[in-house]
């Protein structure tokens, strides 16, 4: 019966970096999910229900990118005490031509991040409640939305 007072609203961050086109592509992928139907390809779905937080051109802490990396799959199934692995922090790092360093800590991308922004893979866009994330890539945005579309709609 009071099951519904324990539900939260889920939080989604976006680290957005405006120069990206991949960030502007997924705050708009965001917001139209929260301000019109979604699927937009169903116009009688309701909007999604989540809290959006946008942080413009500042990279996440250190604690945060261990946190971030933990929700990110591992590569390989299973680590050598047989638990997964979680992905090394240089998963954030770009490919950009002026990054030619490559930290291998979570401190380490955070002041690589502060000093060269297009360091870092933009956006990284979390769902704090879920436990998810996606870096850099417009699809994997696209999941955040289609797991929180199923928790609303009953599938999941």
């Amino acid at each position: 019966m009071f099951k519904a007072f324990t539900r939260s609203i889920p939080e989604i961050s976006i680290f957005h970096n405006p120069s990206s086109p991949a960030s502007k592509n997924a705050l708009n992928l965001l917001r139209s999910a929260v301000l019109g139907p979604y699927p937009p390809s169903k116009p009688s779905a309701p909007p999604l229900k989540f809290d959006l937080e946008v942080i413009e051109n500042t990279p996440p802490t250190a604690d945060q990118l261990r946190t971030i990396l933990s929700y990110l799959p591992s590569k390989s199934p299973t680590g050598p005490s047989g638990s997964s692995q979680t992905p090394s922090p240089d998963v954030l790092l770009s490919a950009h031509p002026t990054v030619d360093t490559r930290p291998t800590s979570a401190e380490g991308v955070v002041k690589l991040a502060s000093q060269n922004p297009n360091a870092l893979k933009w956006p990284i866009v979390v769902d704090w409640h879920n436990g998810k994330a996606a870096i850099g890539d417009l699809e994997g945005v696209r999941g955040l939305l289609e797991e929180l579309r199923k928790k609303r709609d009953g599938e999941a």
